[in-house]
């Protein structure tokens, strides 16, 4: 089969981007992010403790993995459907609405079964929201503004997360952390849903056969790095909780983890517009994301040969570093690289499946490296390897530099 290496014609003026428009987006994205991360890192966990304590694990296991399951099937299709209606707003809203009424609705129950339909309901409408915004940035934005653009992207999810966590504690309650989470993925979704966009989608091109994706040589050589590099961080965070416990001895691995984040948000939110800004400047993604994916491996490989509470609040902040420059200019580089304008909803919904296969497979990996092949300083030097391969091979990506 011959292999296409066209990439999606530009369709974007080369003018800037308003302002008002990047501030509803990344509004709008913390909003998602918010939605996301106030149960993922609290309620859920609270409530199905509540529900069945005594196997609190595998019940929160089943739920965030079904979960994530509904995630990578959703946002595909969500992109697909903005594509041919060609507008990403009412998509955000109905998503930001139908994703708030499931939120508010998982106050109200009290079975491991509601739970997991409820959740599963919340991430299929928020990927409704997520899949508009991210197809949002190559219809709205110039090539050459996209990594800054990107910046704010990673910019808003971060604190995204950090208010969705801080809503959840906050609340007092799991039903009223679950109302504020609701609360707010709506009414900060509104100003984008609602804004008059003033570049439509492409028209729809031609649909290509199942796996014509897989033809589209440079389309594919992005996604491969984003989803190993992905992949090892999140082995390297899968099992931090019992890091920090049974091999670093901290007193309150709990109250560690949420120390490390805090790092790492910092850290973060230090480097991710700068990054993105940079490489607009230079005209260069490759480069930045392979750096990136260096400095990522680089903390792993700092948890497995240094294993105490100074190395990992060193780890956290290198981390943090090199995912911030990271996640703005992979963004970038992934948008310059869609094979068709027409179908970019759809395409960077394939693309998101690299962020969320990892957390799927991630347990398989690394729980048997844990048990039988060397412990956490074997898992995190695997994690610094996965890191590193996927960070080599974003140079195979030839039609951006």
């Amino acid at each position: 089969m011959p292999v296409d290496n066209s990439v999606a014609r530009e369709v974007t003026p080369p003018g800037g981007v308003r302002a008002w428009w990047v501030l509803a987006f990344s509004g709008a994205t913390a909003a998602v992010f918010v939605g996301w991360y106030g149960p993922l890192q609290v309620l859920l966990a609270r409530q199905v403790e509540g529900i069945s304590p005594d196997g609190k694990e595998s019940a929160l296991a089943l739920v965030t993995g079904v979960g994530a399951a509904w995630s990578m099937v959703a946002n595909p299709i969500w992109g697909a459907l903005s594509d041919r209606s060609g507008r990403r707003g009412p998509w955000v809203l109905g998503g930001a609405v139908a994703g708030g009424g499931a939120l508010a609705a998982l106050a109200t129950v009290d079975t491991v079964l509601g739970v997991v339909a409820l959740w599963s309901v919340a991430q299929i409408a928020l990927n409704s929201c997520f899949a508009g915004l991210s197809a949002a940035v190559p219809d709205q934005v110039p090539e050459h503004r996209r990594g800054a653009v990107g910046g704010w992207f990673g910019f808003a999810q971060t604190v995204g997360v950090m208010s969705g966590t801080g809503l959840a504690l906050a609340g007092g309650s799991v039903s009223s952390g679950y109302v504020a989470c609701a609360v707010v993925v709506v009414v900060g979704s509104l100003p984008f849903a609602l804004a008059r966009e003033r570049r439509r989608v492409p028209v729809r091109e031609p649909a290509r056969k199942p796996f014509g994706l897989l033809r589209h040589r440079d389309f594919v050589w992005a996604w491969v790095p984003r989803f190993l590099i992905n992949l090892g961080n999140a082995v390297a965070l899968l099992y931090l909780f019992y890091y920090l416990q049974d091999e670093v001895r901290v007193g309150d691995p709990a109250g560690g983890v949420f120390t490390l984040t805090a790092v790492y948000a910092v850290a973060l939110l230090a480097t991710v517009l700068v990054g993105g800004v940079w490489s607009d400047r230079v005209g260069k993604r490759r480069v930045f994301v392979c750096v990136a994916g260096v400095v990522m491996s680089a903390a792993a490989v700092l948890l497995a040969v240094w294993p105490t509470w100074t190395g990992a609040v060193v780890a956290a902040a290198v981390l943090g570093v090199g995912y911030g420059a990271y996640t703005s200019v992979d963004f970038a580089l992934v948008t310059q690289v869609l094979p068709a304008a027409g179908a970019r909803g759809k395409d960077l919904g394939v693309v998101n499946i690299a962020n969320t296969l990892p957390q799927v497979l991630a347990p398989a990996l690394a729980a048997p490296v844990v048990a039988h092949l060397g412990g956490y300083p074997v898992l995190y030097l695997v994690a610094a390897a996965v890191g590193v391969a996927g960070a080599a091979l974003v140079f195979r990506v030839r039609t951006v530099h």
